[in-house]
Order: structure tokens, then C-alpha cells, then sequence
């Protein structure tokens, strides 16, 4: 009795499967992962980071296709004054991109908002980021794969103090 009720459980889970697969969430998007180079400008100080930025997109919207929801994170990370420590600074924001196809180019903008986390010197902060930028996607010869090239300001205010970082980032975009 216990191997007909399995063999009936596969039977109809493989009856059901092109089912779910065609119901996905994300019909449409992509994927991005990354390299990045900030710099950091508050009042006193100002930084270099380097460290990595990614993001995934989606198109929920069929009949307005050049308008997608993406979710951004981003590390980087940099020495503190006189060696005093790692500093890590994080970021998770979310947001609108409008992007348009132009032959191989895709060229975007975003307005994107969330939270940074700061961790320096045992002490962490979470202000609320704000991140306005844009870039472009170059295709590339492999099926489904483009190159991006994108640059984020990204404004906090911690402290009574206003911080503001400009952050370049490449890296492989896959998309589905």
C-alpha cells in the first residue's frame, strides 16, 4: 500500500510540474553581481572602499516593460585612521529602474531608498540611504549575458552629519 501511495504521489507531482514552472513570481528580470569602488565624503572624513555590489530586477508589469522593481545590495570596505580597524559598510536598498533597449546597449536610471549599516570601531549604525544612479548593460556574445557599467550616489544622514558616496560598480549581468 505505501509503494502504490508513492508511486501515485510522483505520478502527480509530475503531472503538476509544467504547471507550477509556467506560474513562476518573477516572469521576467535579471541578475547582477559585481565589483565596486566607493567614495565616502562626510564632514571630517572622506574614504576609499572597495568591495562588491549586486542587485536582482524584475518586470512585473507586461505592457510597461521598460519598468522593473530591483533590489540592491552592496559591501565595501576600507581601513580605518591609523590602522585602527576594518571599516564595513553595507547597504540594502529597493526601488524603480527605467530602462530602455537600444540594440545591444540598455541603458537605466534608479531612485532607490533602504538602509545602510556602518560597523567601525565596535560601534554600528543603520541610517536610512538614499541612492539615486544609473548605468548601461552591454550585450554579450553568450546567450542571456550583458556586461554593466553603474554609478550610485547614495546619501545618509548619521549623527547630525550628512554623508554622501559616490560608487562605481562592473560586473556580468545574467538574464532570464
Amino acid at each position: 500500500m505505501l509503494k502504490t501511495a508513492a508511486v501515485v504521489l510522483a505520478f502527480v507531482s509530475l503531472l503538476l510540474f509544467p504547471t507550477i514552472s509556467k506560474a513562476q513570481l518573477i516572469p521576467s528580470g535579471n541578475v547582477y553581481a559585481g565589483v565596486a569602488y566607493a567614495d565616502s565624503v562626510d564632514v571630517v572624513n572622506r574614504g576609499a572602499y572597495r568591495g562588491w555590489d549586486g542587485s536582482v530586477e524584475a518586470f512585473p508589469l507586461r505592457r510597461l516593460s521598460y519598468i522593473g522593481i530591483v533590489l540592491d545590495g552592496s559591501g565595501v570596505y576600507t581601513r580605518g585612521v591609523a590602522n585602527s580597524g576594518t571599516i564595513q559598510q553595507y547597504n540594502l536598498v529597493i526601488g524603480p529602474r527605467i530602462s530602455m533597449n537600444y540594440g545591444k546597449w540598455r541603458p537605466f536610471v534608479h531612485v532607490m531608498g533602504g538602509i545602510q549599516r556602518t560597523k567601525s570601531g565596535g560601534n554600528t549604525y543603520n541610517p536610512a540611504a538614499f541612492d539615486i544612479g544609473g548605468g548601461v548593460d552591454r550585450k554579450l556574445p553568450f546567450k542571456n549575458f550583458s556586461w554593466r557599467l553603474q554609478f550610485d550616489y547614495v546619501h545618509t544622514h548619521l549623527l547630525s552629519q550628512n554623508q554622501n558616496e559616490y560608487r562605481g560598480s562592473t560586473g556580468i549581468v545574467w538574464r532570464f
